[in-house]
């Protein structure tokens, strides 16, 4: 009797959680994050001094619960995950700076500087038109100011998403670090294994947005992370953990390094946020350039005409416009009170406007509206070019993602079947009981 009563409560013992188990799946089915769990079951065997050797054997026991895993599927999910948020992170930035380019207006307004020029080049000695044209030069000066300020103010968000990605990088890794101690000293096989590492993963997850990672996971389930790719620095490995700082050079360059045990290294993200946010900034200075190039060749071409011809009262011309800290910062020189002392022509009396005709000559061999247009529509194409790239990424990392929930997602229709099958299992282990203890009260009840 006693066997048999081992038996009924060894199966009541391991279906009882086989049962918890399944209900855990059923509900998590919806979590993000949550992997599915299974049971091993196995079958206690037999005495050593049984007389029958083709017997069944003593009852059954729960060896462990058992994680489903894909390590395939979740290594492409990641990479595909830092691939997309590097394209849409970096589309971010483009976006911001077509703001920056367009939001002032600054091709319209030196379009109108050089048409209120050419007006005044009509009627040379008319007071409105040169007052028109002042005017529209103090809009040209505005609009080139602004565009820069609005420029230093991405490269000042840049800074600040910088900051907070290596911030945030650097948390999870303090995070990951924790776990990987809490894997070490957990049963392995047991219910809080399974959820440390539903936690290491969502943390490996996340560090995938934000950098490519390589990862490695040990016997035990403890991850070592490498971030800028497989020769990236290791930065987490155990529980030691780096720290990722962010930094601008005067050239408007960034850098990402890391710590760790005092080891400073420079990384070269290839994925994710920090990848999205150097190419944000890289394409912010290299069209901070040109549009610092564009300034420069404007303000000097209308200076140099101004020099070059005569005011309305015959002085010779002088500078229209000065410059600021910035090739951007321009604004109207202090020196010039007012529409007469535009250059008009070069000496030929109140009606010579040479010098205006010579400025339109300046406007197309400068280019500078050119130059203006050329910046925004390269911008708008890299744009674009940027969403569609971003448009076949989610596709691949959405199909990565049905591809690891297909091998670690809980199936209700499953969960449903090994519900009742573990539910009958767990009455028939009841029943064994109860049968083994009618059975003793039966013999005990024998007079």
């Amino acid at each position: 009797m006693s066997d048999m009563l081992s038996i009924g409560a060894s199966g009541v013992r391991a279906y009882q959680t086989a049962l918890s188990t399944v209900g855990e799946n059923i509900a998590n089915v919806n979590s993000v994050g949550y992997t599915r769990r299974a049971v091993t079951l196995n079958e206690i065997a037999g005495g050593s001094g049984s007389t029958n050797g083709f017997g069944g054997g003593s009852g059954v026991y729960l060896s462990g619960v058992a994680r489903s895993t894909d390590v395939y599927s979740a290594a492409a999910l990641r990479a595909s995950t830092s691939d997309l948020s590097r394209t849409t992170k970096g589309a971010d930035w483009l976006d911001r700076i077509q703001s920056a380019l367009t939001g002032n207006q600054l091709t319209a307004r030196v379009t109108a500087f050089f048409g209120a020029a050419q007006s005044l080049a009509a009627e040379p000695d008319s007071t409105a038109l040169r007052t028109g044209m002042l005017g529209a030069a103090t809009s040209a000066g505005i609009a080139f100011t602004a565009t820069g300020q609005a420029f230093d103010q991405v490269d000042a968000d840049i800074d600040t998403a910088g900051h907070q990605a290596a911030q945030g990088l650097t948390s999870l890794a303090s995070s990951l670090g924790r776990i990987n101690e809490g894997i070490g000293r957990a049963q392995p096989g047991s219910t809080t294994a399974a959820q440390l590492m539903d936690q290491r993963d969502n943390i490996l997850s996340q560090m995938s947005e934000l950098v490519d990672i390589d990862t490695r996971m040990d016997s035990l389930g403890r991850a070592t992370v490498s971030i800028g790719g497989s020769s990236g620095p290791a930065f987490v490995q155990g529980t030691t953990t780096g720290t990722v700082s962010y930094a601008r050079d005067t050239t408007g360059s960034v850098a990402f390094t890391v710590a760790v045990r005092g080891t400073v290294t420079q990384i070269t993200p290839n994925g994710g946020t920090l990848a999205g946010i150097t190419d944000g900034a890289g394409r912010v200075a290299a069209i901070r350039q040109e549009l610092n190039a564009v300034a420069t060749g404007f303000v000097t071409a209308v200076n140099d005409n101004q020099k070059a011809g005569k005011d309305q009262t015959g002085a010779t011309g002088i500078d229209l416009f000065a410059v600021g800290a910035a090739p951007t910062d321009i604004g109207i020189s202090t020196l010039v009170t007012g529409g007469a002392q535009i250059a008009a022509g070069r000496g030929g009396g109140v009606r010579d406007a040479s010098n205006l005709n010579a400025l339109d000559a300046l406007r197309s061999s400068g280019g500078y509206e050119g130059a203006l247009t050329t910046l925004v529509t390269g911008n708008a194409s890299a744009y674009k070019q940027k969403n569609t790239i971003a448009d076949a990424q989610t596709a691949i990392r959405d199909g990565a993602a049905t591809a690891l929930s297909t091998s670690t997602g809980v199936n209700l229709d499953s969960e449903a079947v090994d519900l009742i099958r573990f539910q009958q299992a767990y009455a028939a282990s009841g029943r064994v009981i109860q049968i083994a203890r009618e059975t003793m009260q039966t013999i005990l009840d024998i007079r």
